[in-house]
């Protein structure tokens, strides 16, 4: 009976640990986003400046999201990368995105795999739509975005200083190649 008894205190034990280890969530302050987003100026060519490293970007150079409104009241997704270098094979990625409600347009939902549905939330946007910072309220997924290849070293800067302000690991920061394009888009 004693063996027993271990044996069930140590299971007891062994369960315990595992459903406190499962149940600890890093924990992260609110994440505001912008007031209010207009998807008619949003729309069009973003390019992608630098981003926190994602499976799904690996080896991606030249990357860029293109967003046009569907009179269905979502927005149609667009995204291309060059795999493994700038003359590399192009890889387009389709998807949704869908507008929180209630959100102003700052928070959407994306979808490229139905029933999967993802997080992007606008965090710092140029008022004239130049570029923007986008980002998950996990802190996961970063992506500095501007209308052109290339963006101003002090307008990076200050999206990198906003995103640490905001919790995001900048650290991690890669930034993408975009030699395939010139500065005038």
């Amino acid at each position: 009976m004693k063996n027993n008894t271990k044996l069930w205190i140590g299971a007891g034990a062994a369960l315990a640990s595992v459903l406190i280890l499962s149940n600890r969530k890093k924990s992260n302050a609110p994440l505001a986003t912008v007031a209010n987003v207009d998807l008619d100026k949003y729309a069009g060519r973003w390019y992608e400046i630098a981003r926190l490293p994602k499976r799904f970007e690996k080896g991606c150079h030249c990357v860029y999201a293109e967003y046009q409104q569907n009179p269905n009241g979502y927005i149609e997704v667009r995204n291309a990368c060059h795999e493994g270098g700038p003359e590399g094979k192009l890889d387009i990625a389709e998807g949704k995105a869908f507008p929180v409600e209630g959100s102003h347009n700052s928070k959407l939902k994306v979808q490229f795999f139905w029933p999967f549905k993802g997080d992007y939330w606008i965090l710092e946007l140029d008022p004239a739509y130049q570029y923007a910072l986008v980002g998950t309220p996990d802190r996961e997924s970063l992506w500095i975005l501007s209308r052109t290849p290339q963006l101003d070293q002090d307008i990076y800067n200050r999206l990198i200083y906003q995103a640490e302000v905001k919790g995001f690991p900048v650290g991690k920061l890669l930034k993408t190649d975009q030699s395939c394009y010139t500065t005038a888009g």
